[in-house]
């Protein structure tokens, strides 16, 4: 299964985003009023980095202050992992296992197309899952004497 496809089927495949002045207040209440972990940090079009709700703990602990006191753009990831459209489900589930990321962004060539969670890759994977243990039982029922 291809990324692709993963984000074919997502519910609500809408890119949500901040500007990286935006506080990180600012941020989790966006974050919690859509249900989701990640923001993709712009400006004018253009993909500047990426943020997370562990971006804004972390940030948080380190600086020791409250999220009304720090900018997006501070703690935002300037070079996040990122997928092609084509690659694999299992290169995702890989390269974010590897990186203890849980948000990975997709792009096609250069046009930012989405994000996808850990959550959207261990659904599809269930779901490739499911479907081949579907074929192998249709198999074995019809295997001949």
């Amino acid at each position: 299964m291809l990324i692709r496809e993963v984000l074919a089927h997502k519910t609500g495949a809408v890119i949500i985003s901040v500007d990286p002045d935006v506080s990180a207040c600012e941020a989790v209440k966006l974050m919690a009023e859509r249900d989701i972990g990640s923001l993709v940090v712009m400006r004018d079009g253009a993909m500047l980095g990426f943020i997370t709700e562990r971006n804004i703990l972390r940030g948080m602990h380190a600086r020791g202050c409250a999220p009304i006191e720090i900018k997006v753009g501070e703690l935002m990831e300037q070079e996040p992992l990122v997928a092609n459209l084509d690659d694999s489900v299992d290169y995702a589930r890989d390269a974010m296992t590897k990186s203890h990321t849980s948000h990975l962004v997709v792009l096609d060539g250069e046009k930012l197309y989405g994000v996808i969670s850990f959550h959207d890759v261990a659904r599809a994977c269930l779901k490739e899952a499911s479907f081949e243990n579907a074929l192998l039982k249709r198999y074995i029922k019809h295997w001949p004497e």
